[in-house]
């Protein structure tokens, strides 16, 4: 070989395994954001359904407005964290939406006209300033799943369809957290977890039958929302929270919180904003209000 060639293929050496070398190093974490100084502004994105706009208060709000003097948990958490500091709001609440385009699907098949879902109606237009993002959903995702499980959906392993559908929703719920994250890397995130929708009061008169399987998806989706606590992100437990089932705390239609509803999870959110933890029950009574599948 000529030695031309020799000292090119020992430049080449080198560079490969200086490259490998810096391969080898573990790049560092990037910090998992927290929540919003005490005295710092705050730019306020709340992705959601109807709870989102305060569907059920007495002051309930259009999609994609700011509702000012709004009773949902948006514009109720907003008023209470501008005492001392500036509040900048964008609600991405879209009433009838889901978690992904998956179970938007199935509910159309049902013969249901649908409005959107979280991860493509939300996240692009999550503002790159936001600091506080809120995420609430899965009743919708409940209650459509359900209904195609009882025409069928699952033939006779309706557990078995009903499991796929939980794993299905945890990964659409990692897309959806990577989406927010890519959209807005320095946002301080709240998940809230979904409530067992058997035990809500406009589900007390549906056969057992149907209830079981709605507890069976509310546990598992609630689980799925509560593994982004390994993520850095604060959970709000609905699901083992006692006084999430007051029927006082819910509007007439059963299924809608009413204005103290609201405020109370509003109270909840901003106690996380001001720095109080949070973190999932692993189990608890409220996860067996029927019989298990």
């Amino acid at each position: 070989m000529p030695q031309s060639s020799r000292a090119l293929f020992a430049s080449l050496a080198v560079v490969a395994i200086a490259c490998g070398r810096g391969g080898d190093s573990p790049s560092a974490p990037s910090p998992v954001p927290g929540p919003p100084a005490a005295s710092a502004s705050v730019f306020y994105t709340a992705i959601g359904a109807s709870d989102a706009n305060g569907i059920g208060g007495s002051v309930p709000c259009a999609p994609f407005t700011t509702c000012e003097n709004g009773t949902g948990y948006v514009p109720v958490l907003a008023r209470s964290l501008r005492t001392g500091r500036d509040v900048t709001v964008r609600n991405l609440g879209l009433p009838g939406a889901f978690l992904s385009a998956a179970v938007e699907q199935i509910s159309r098949e049902q013969g249901h006209t649908t409005t959107g879902n979280f991860i493509d109606r939300a996240v692009p237009f999550v503002p790159g300033e936001t600091t506080l993002v809120t995420v609430f959903g899965g009743g919708n995702d409940v209650n459509a799943v359900t209904e195609a499980a009882e025409r069928g959906a699952g033939g006779t392993d309706v557990k078995g369809y009903l499991d796929a559908q939980v794993r299905a929703f945890g990964s659409d719920y990692d897309r959806l957290i990577a989406g927010i994250r890519s959209r807005a890397p320095t946002a301080f995130i709240i998940v809230i977890n979904v409530p067992n929708m058997a035990a809500l009061p406009y589900a007390r008169g549906y056969a057992e039958l149907r209830r079981r399987g709605m507890q069976h998806l509310s546990i598992g989706f609630a689980r799925e929302a509560n593994r982004q606590a390994g993520q850095g992100i604060v959970v709000v437990d609905l699901l083992c929270d006692a006084q999430a089932y007051d029927s006082n705390r819910f509007s007439s239609d059963g299924f809608h919180p009413n204005d103290a509803g609201y405020a109370y999870l509003a109270d909840r959110l901003r106690a996380i904003v001001n720095g109080a933890s949070s973190s999932p029950a692993g189990s608890c009574s409220q996860m067996t209000v029927v019989p298990p599948l």
